[in-house]
């Protein structure tokens, strides 16, 4: 088997400031792209910090020009980057947790998270997710974060043909074990591979786990980060396998 690198981007957020997480990301990009990456995962609203109350004044549109830069690296680099913003749209009285994808060609599409977590009704709509995508030969589907906690949302991915399941997340010290067992499940129940991508550092009064990782289609640990920290994740599939 030979196919994609994929990475997931363990960064940490500083708190509303987008301008400021962007210019993190295109540090992350730049060191997947030295790795070969196809396709970048960052974790759950990556670009504002998991901040609730803050969402409604920080909700951009789908064609918001504070993605620019990214979008153009995306480009430049030939990669596919998922990062996180809250989507303002007028469908919904409260903004969407979205994952915004900056494709290689340039442009760029949005998912939207489709199950909340209890208490996350006051600040945000539930979405409706999005399409396979492309990681380098091969079907991704995306999780953003709670998605991942419906066995049926894993399901449905696989009945559609993914053959890697891409977690979007904030997963805290107490909550990692029982997400990381139900993620390691996932892969081996449905022969797909996944990636978690999680937070680096502590955001919105949460204190990130990190310790993002990659299961393959049998649900092995292939490679996970040690703790909460930045760390870039990269896993290759090679003849004999993922390795990372």
């Amino acid at each position: 088997m030979t196919g994609p690198v994929l990475a997931a981007a363990q960064c940490s957020a500083l708190a509303g400031d987008i301008a400021a997480n962007v210019g993190r990301h295109l540090d992350f990009i730049d060191a997947a792209h030295r790795q070969g990456v196809n396709i970048l995962v960052f974790p759950e609203l990556s670009l504002t910090g998991y901040e609730p109350a803050l969402a409604g004044r920080l909700a951009q549109a789908a064609d918001t020009d504070c993605i620019a830069p990214l979008r153009a690296r995306a480009r430049d680099t030939g990669m596919t980057v998922i990062a996180g913003l809250p989507l303002r749209s007028g469908a919904a009285d409260k903004p969407y947790i979205a994952a915004f994808i900056l494709h290689p060609d340039g442009t760029s599409t949005v998912q939207t998270k489709r199950h909340l977590h209890t208490g996350e009704e006051p600040y945000f709509s539930a979405g409706t997710g999005g399409p396979l995508l492309d990681a380098g030969g091969m079907p991704l589907a995306l999780a953003i974060c709670a998605d991942f906690c419906r066995p049926a949302h894993a399901a449905a991915a696989a009945s559609a043909g993914a053959r890697i399941y891409a977690a979007s997340a904030l997963i805290g010290a107490s909550g990692y074990p029982v997400d990381s067992a139900l993620l390691q499940d996932h892969a081996q129940r449905h022969r797909m591979a996944v990636l978690l991508a999680n937070h680096g550092g502590p955001t919105g009064g949460w204190t990130s786990a990190g310790r993002s990782a990659f299961w393959d289609e049998q649900g092995r640990l292939v490679a996970a980060t040690a703790g909460p920290g930045d760390c870039l994740l990269v896993v290759r599939a090679g003849a004999d396998g993922w390795v990372g």
